[in-house]
């Protein structure tokens, strides 16, 4: 499993990308319709990915890491997914919708290599 530091820099990370992402979803609820269904699923999925990275940090294995990691990478995907969304359909979200999107891009990257990490350690463990 990744060392406690480079963990707890992730977790920041996704923590502050979650506050900021929560303002955003609140003027698309505010506006109600499809901008509202759409704020939520945002709201839902990029606020589980700190969730699942807290998760992963008390994890009871490697096995187990790997699981919780994936699934937070799945939610970023997810929260990337929608951004896209809400910027193509030029719903009424902050100034800096575009910058919400490339940095749920950078998480999903990171998130990757985490996964790959924690899988190829896993892989040359079991080859010794």
């Amino acid at each position: 499993m990744p060392n406690a530091s480079g963990n707890r820099d992730i977790q920041d990370r996704a923590f502050r990308f979650a506050c900021r992402l929560v303002a955003a979803c609140e003027r698309l609820i505010r506006r109600g319709g499809v901008a509202a269904l759409i704020g939520r699923q945002l709201a839902a999925a990029g606020t589980s990915i700190g969730a699942n990275l807290e998760e992963a940090s008390g994890a009871q294995s490697r096995p187990d890491f790997i699981a919780k990691v994936s699934i937070a990478l799945k939610e970023a995907r997810e929260t990337h997914y929608w951004l896209r969304l809400v910027i193509a359909t030029q719903q009424p979200v902050p100034a800096d919708a575009s910058a919400l999107g490339r940095e749920s891009d950078e998480l999903v990257a990171i998130l990757t290599a985490i996964v790959r990490n924690a899988r190829s350690k896993r892989t040359e463990s079991e080859d010794r």
